[in-house]
Order: C-alpha cells, then structure tokens, then sequence
C-alpha cells in the first residue's frame, strides 16, 4: 500500500494532520467513501435542506471482536446508526463516520473495515458524507473505534413514541433474537457449534419505510440492541408507564442460537441484536403491519409476540412455554460486554 509511505501500520504520523494524515484520508477513506457530499473537500459537508422534521442520532462502536460472523465493526457502524435514525420512522439522507485509531493497528485491516463500511452505506443508499480520523498511541485504545453520525427526515403525519403507547395495543418483533450476540461470544471465545450462528447486522429503513406506507398510525419503534429484548421493552413500558403482556411461545429464536444460549447460560431475551425491531400498534393494525413486515426479507420472521397492558406500571410479564408465568426483568449486570 504504497500511498501509506511504505509502512504496513498505523503511526502516530497519520493523526498529525500533515502529509502522512493527507494521505491516509485520500488514498484509504476516500477511496472507499468517494461520493459528491464527500468529494466536496470541507471540513463540513454542504447539503440542501429537505421538507419534514430532521432527526439525527450518534453511535459510538467499541466491538470486540472487530471482524465476527456475519460482519465487522464498519458494516455494524452503519447499519447501526441507520436503525436509529429508522426508528423515529425517518429515511436516512447523510452519516459521518469519526475513527479513533491506534498506534500500531494493520492497514490492510483498516482498509477492510472501511471497504465493507462503503458497502453497507452503498447498499442502503445512503452516503458518508463527513468524518474525521484521531490517532492515539500504542495501549490507549483497541485497534480502532468508530463514532458515526446518522440524519434522516420524518415525514409530516407520521408521530413515532412512547407518548403513542397505549393499553390493548399490539406488539410484534420482525425477527429471531439473539443472533448477533451470541454470534460475537462464539467467536470470542472460539466455540463452535453444528450451525454456523452469524450476527443479523443490517439496515432496517427500508423496512420501515413499508412499515409507516402499511400502517401509518404506527405509535412505536425501537431496535433491541444492547441488553436485548427485555431492556427494550422495560425501557418503553417503563417510559409509557404501563404494562406488557408476551408470549414466549411466539418470540421467534433460532434453535442453534436457543442451544447455544442453554448452553452458556444466557437468556436469549437479554442477548443483543443489530438488525431488529420493535414495533407497537392498535391491535386493528397488527394484521396489516404483520404483512408488511414479512413481505420484505429483514422481517420475514415478523411475529406478533404479546400486547401492551394498562398496568403495573412499568412491568413486563410473559406467559411462559409451560404456561406460567414470570417477570421479564432488565438484564442485571453487563451480560456480554462489548458487542456493539
């Protein structure tokens, strides 16, 4: 790689804004992001202002291991921060992408990660518009991070939150859970069972976007990242203050991912996912937004996994396989650290 002066590896050069540091973003970010928002040159990329509402999140990556089954830090980077954005039910327009690299970390590495990061942003339509690259020195960071900016804009009439969550409303989940955590501790920790698990890292707007065409009164969205399912629904029934009634039986989960879960003693409930969602509408709508959702390939597993109650307050109870019943709790601790 010879636009990288002949070294093989990061150095504290390529942070120090010079030639070394013009060379990196040229010859390796540009090369891999290169489009009109980005070929502008500035520090701040000029777009124009479109109708509707702007919504814009941030995400920071710290995922380890960097590359893991069905993805890499890059890929997992985007698609993130775009289910974000997703999930106020808006179309992404524009990400940025800041990375934090240490001293040492391989080029050809780098270049992968960002590769598969231009891919996924290609494949979602949706260009990395901006970013900015930080070195620091050996043994103060982990290879790389990746902090990435999403903006989308919301559609006048479309109203998604927890101040939309009512009683006698359905829930529907659009896939299996687990994948992509347990996908990572596999890796981790080099087990290796019958069936490949890999991560279910992907974007979810256009999903979406069929999901508020179907269904436009939709009141709820929201991805069951880190802490999983259970963390998600306590957090809105928490914030709605009310209650939650599941089905296990109808909580889709693979039987390889259930095995490995039984296996390490983890519950796939708390376990993370980076490429599903929530979904929370009258109980009239279900059917429609069902349909919707299993029409496109990201929820081909949609199912209807319980309803929202008008109380206690804050509790999420499931109906359990042998038909009693438990709490489902927020995950005590930290499960699996560093998976996203």
């Amino acid at each position: 790689m010879s636009h990288h002066r002949h070294t093989d590896r990061i150095d504290l050069s390529h942070g120090g804004g010079g030639r070394a540091t013009t060379e990196l973003v040229r010859g390796l970010f540009q090369r891999h992001f290169d489009n009109p928002l980005l070929a502008q040159g500035h520090d701040a990329s000029v777009m124009p202002r479109p109708a509707g509402r702007i919504v814009m999140t941030t995400d920071a990556h710290v995922v380890a291991p960097l590359f893991f089954p069905g993805g890499d830090i890059g890929a997992l980077a985007v698609h993130g921060t775009l289910n974000d954005v997703a999930m106020a039910g808006a179309v992404p327009t524009a990400l940025s992408a800041a990375f934090i690299l240490e001293e040492g970390f391989p080029l050809a590495d780098l270049d992968r990660i960002a590769a598969s990061m231009a891919a996924a942003a290609r494949e979602a339509g949706v260009p990395i518009a901006t970013g900015d690259t930080k070195v620091v020195e050996k043994g103060k960071g982990d290879g790389v991070f990746i902090a990435t900016t999403g903006i989308g804009i919301v559609p006048d009439g479309i109203d998604i939150g927890t101040h939309r969550v009512r009683p006698g409303q359905a829930i529907l989940l659009s896939g299996t859970i687990g994948d992509h955590g347990v996908a990572i501790l596999a890796h981790r920790q080099n087990l290796s069972f019958e069936t490949r698990i890999a991560s279910d890292s992907q974007a979810l707007h256009r999903l979406v976007a069929d999901m508020v065409a179907a269904v436009p009164t939709l009141a709820m969205l929201r991805d069951p990242t880190r802490g999983g399912l259970s963390a998600t629904l306590n957090e809105i029934a928490e914030a709605a203050a009310l209650g939650m009634t599941l089905d296990e039986r109808a909580i889709p989960v693979l039987p390889e991912v259930a095995s490995a879960c039984e296996l390490l003693g983890l519950d796939p409930l708390h376990v993370a996912n980076e490429g599903k969602l929530v979904a929370i509408c009258d109980a009239a709508d279900a059917p429609a937004l069902l349909r919707a959702m299993r029409a496109r390939p990201e929820g081909a597993a949609a199912a209807i996994i319980g309803e929202v109650t008008a109380g206690p307050a804050g509790m999420v109870e499931m109906t359990t396989m042998i038909g009693g019943r438990r709490i489902v709790d927020w995950l005590a601790g930290e499960q699996l650290p560093r998976i996203c």
